[in-house]
């Protein structure tokens, strides 16, 4: 089983203008694209998202392919072994939107991933808290979260964090 690099999508990849929808609201954060392909070596990178927007109508299935189609194109060469998004609304208390696990837990089954030795990575206690669920060591990009579960590791900058994560 190999361990992979969980990662939330709004805020972490790219940047977040609050329910992206609009393939020209698709901004790379700074050298995400680099620690990505370095990162890549050492993990399989994963994509989990809580995206309600589409839960709760605010734009369908095909916004939401076309934002990931455009960040799929900015980030390349970098591949994701798995992408899994949560479409829920809050209110419908499903099993797989974060903060919950269940994301981490379906990619972990469906990929042969070790949730022990994997990492998550995003700029919300949700992630922290999601990533910490699942058994995994966990990262914040920005600034510190003042409430448990505290992330492992916290990095400004996408190359701050890289330095730090293992490999």
């Amino acid at each position: 089983m190999k361990p992979a690099l969980f990662l939330d999508r709004d805020g972490t990849i790219i940047e977040d203008t609050g329910y992206v929808r609009r393939v020209d609201d698709v901004r790379l954060l700074p050298g995400v694209r680099e620690a990505l392909l370095e990162l890549s070596k050492h993990y399989a990178l994963v994509l989990v998202s809580n995206q309600s927007g589409v839960g709760r109508g605010m734009f369908g299935a095909a916004e939401l392919d076309a934002v990931h189609a455009r960040m799929t194109e900015l980030l390349a060469p970098v591949a994701f072994g798995g992408v899994y998004y949560c479409l829920h609304a809050p209110s419908d208390d499903c099993a797989c939107r974060k903060p919950r696990p269940g994301m981490l837990h379906a990619a972990a089954h469906d990929l042969g991933l070790d949730l022990s030795r994997s990492l998550m990575v995003g700029d919300k206690a949700s992630d922290v808290a999601a990533g910490a669920a699942a058994g995994c060591r966990t990262a914040l990009l920005g600034l510190s979260v003042d409430r448990d579960p505290q992330p492992r590791y916290v990095a400004p900058t996408w190359a701050e964090l890289c330095s730090v994560l293992p490999k």
